[in-house]
């Protein structure tokens, strides 16, 4: 099965840790074309730790055994946060330091090294920031975030 261009199509379903039995028997029977012997399609499935531990169950074992590859995303460190945010800011164009040395420790005691919560707590510092014209993000800022629109 091939799509335009003969081009196999790539499926992405986020939030795959929220689809019930029902629909996971779905995805199971999209990958059994042909019994196994084409694959009609790259699925990924993109979740939250929940979802491995439910594919974990006996009864998925059909569907885990079609799982070519897992990553799992581990906690970052102190570097690797302060690393993480860096390039980020180069992404989006930013070539100068805007979150002090403080606020970065702020930051990563807060998220734990999560990827989600440092873009979290960074995003809303970030507008929270601009909003009081301010040049450098301190960390009485990011508490005040995290202490106001977080918690």
């Amino acid at each position: 099965m091939k799509g335009l261009h003969n081009k196999r199509p790539v499926v992405v379903v986020d939030e795959a840790h929220l689809l019930d039995r029902e629909m996971l028997e779905e995805v199971r029977f999209l990958l059994n074309f042909r019994m196994d012997a084409v694959s009609p399609m790259a699925l990924v499935l993109v979740g939250q730790v929940e979802l491995w531990e439910k594919l974990q169950m006996q009864s998925y074992t059909a569907i885990r055994q079609r799982i070519d590859i897992q990553c799992k995303m581990q906690l970052m460190d102190h570097s690797q946060v302060k690393g993480y945010m860096k390039r980020h800011l180069e992404y989006a164009g930013i070539d100068h330091e805007l979150f002090s040395d403080e606020a970065t420790e702020a930051i990563y005691r807060y998220s734990g090294g999560s990827a989600r919560l440092v873009n979290q707590v960074c995003t809303s510092t970030l507008i929270f920031g601009y909003q009081s014209g301010k040049r450098i993000i301190d960390d009485h800022m990011v508490k005040l975030v995290i202490n106001g629109e977080l918690s």
